[in-house]
């Protein structure tokens, strides 16, 4: 196709340094009048572009070069045969050491997934709040609806809505973020002492959750489309689970989204077998691209699947806001959360309508999507810079971290080491309830970092001095 051939000779033009980054590309305009070609092959060529990190759209400003991408080979991802496993929950101190329950010194940038306080719009969230609390006026004495304010169920449907993804709001249910939706999605699709199946490596939030609910797991493993369906179904046949749970784009940590294909083959085996799909959402909206992809339950007809999200990464984790919207279980799932009183706060609910319908959401997406492609493409050449050559950093489709296979690492050792200086880091055996990942580590990239930082600088960012001196660390334990 034409705008590949366009494409690859502007890769090659930045690998060789010919265009330099931060320079700004040609006008949409300009682009198609220099290769005499139309508008829509020159917007699909810079479409193209963008979704592979080398150049990125600044609302109002036009295109603009990434830079050079890192030559680093994609983590491997590792083939083994799915069996059921039991989570266990961490020991105390390792509990300890990942809750920061401990030593609340070890609350750095580096290990939980969040962005910085920085891309929080607090002005706007501010005005939002007040706006809401006059809007509430006594109503402020009742306690909330267990399923979730009307307004803010409809100010998700009409926002989702844009993206062609449809949610009857009358069918969403409002939770206390992402985790407590899905929770609630688990506790009345299984019982104690089932099998659920998951991602491999999966987040290791959702492993612990799964340990403390008593439920055991079969981890599938991951591919380069999404994850082994074959072996998912091999398990659904034989009657070994009896639900799944998958983030199905931007997966943390190794970054992979399920193709549209693999998503609607998902759909299909959860309507074949009857087996119930909890689809953690948190990432949706963080694409690397203009693009959201669209989830699995865009494709569900029958309702197996329970689709969970939250603001909890766009926004701001302290407001712990999240939805969920699940399908043929919604009489299960309102039952549930009325016997728990699991209400959310009120004022939070309509302030956040406030905010998405305003547009300041759409705004703060825009410039948040911007900045954490920016922040992974910068911490990919420092590590890149920075690591053994051996060394195999992830490409992530959206979110904000990254998957790191460093050859030879003890993750163990490292943990250990990177506790005693006070840095908090996710080692790749959190992410499995088997012997696996022993050389990965998960970072967060959710701080700006300093690509060419001295490391003898007394002025050094905080992010910066540990993450020079976990380079150290890694060393070490290599």
């Amino acid at each position: 196709m034409r705008y590949i051939d366009l494409a690859q000779m502007y890769i090659a033009d930045i690998s060789s340094g010919k265009l330099l980054q931060h320079s700004r590309m040609p006008s949409l305009r300009k682009f198609r009048q220099q290769h005499l070609i139309s508008m829509t092959t020159a917007l699909n060529c810079y479409q193209h572009l963008e979704s592979l990190g080398w150049i990125l759209a600044k609302p109002q400003s036009g295109y603009f070069v990434c830079g050079q991408r890192t030559a680093n080979e994609k983590p491997e991802l590792i083939a083994f045969e799915s069996i059921m496993t039991a989570p266990k929950l961490p020991s105390a101190d390792t509990f300890a050491q990942q809750n920061n329950s401990v030593n609340n010194a070890i609350v750095g940038p580096l290990g939980v997934a969040r962005i910085s306080a920085d891309f929080i719009p607090l002005d706007k969230l501010q005005h939002s709040f007040r706006r809401a609390l006059k809007r509430q006026g006594n109503n402020i004495s009742f306690y909330p609806d267990v399923q979730g304010e009307k307004i803010l169920r409809d100010t998700l449907s009409t926002h989702f809505k844009s993206y062609d993804f449809h949610i009857p709001s009358d069918e969403l249910l409002i939770t206390n973020g992402c985790m407590d939706a899905i929770r609630t999605a688990i506790e009345i699709c299984t019982d104690i002492g089932d099998a659920i199946a998951i991602s491999s490596p999966c987040f290791n939030g959702l492993l612990d959750m799964l340990a403390a609910l008593g439920r055991k797991v079969v981890e599938i493993p991951s591919t380069e489309q999404g994850i082994d369906l074959v072996q998912l179904e091999q398990h659904m046949k034989s009657n070994q689970i009896k639900a799944g749970l998958f983030c199905t784009s931007h997966m943390n940590p190794q970054g992979i989204s399920m193709t549209a294909l693999q998503k609607q083959h998902l759909v299909k085996l959860a309507e074949t077998y009857k087996i119930p799909i909890i689809e953690d959402d948190v990432y949706i909206e963080l694409a690397h691209s203009k693009v959201m992809p669209l989830p699995a339950k865009h494709w569900d007809t029958q309702g197996y699947i329970l689709w969970c999200g939250s603001v909890s990464k766009t926004i701001a984790a302290g407001y712990r806001l999240g939805w969920c919207w699940p399908g043929r279980f919604a009489s299960q799932y309102l039952q549930k959360r009325k016997y728990c009183n699991q209400g959310v706060s009120s004022p939070v609910q309509l302030a956040l309508a406030d905010f998405i319908s305003n547009g300041d959401y759409a705004k703060h997406l825009k410039k948040l999507r911007i900045a954490i492609q920016q922040h992974t493409l910068s911490y990919q050449r420092y590590l890149t810079k920075n690591l053994p050559v051996t060394s195999k950093i992830s490409s992530p489709s959206g979110g904000f971290v990254l998957w790191i296979q460093v050859p030879n690492l003890n993750g163990r050792k490292l943990l250990e080491q990177a506790n005693k200086e006070n840095i908090d880091i996710r080692i790749g055996e959190q992410f499995s309830t088997r012997d696996l990942y022993q050389d990965y580590f998960r970072l967060n990239t959710g701080f700006t970092i300093t690509e060419a930082n001295d490391k003898n600088n007394d002025n050094q960012d905080e992010v910066d001095k540990q993450l020079n001196k976990l380079m150290e660390l890694i060393k070490v334990a290599s």
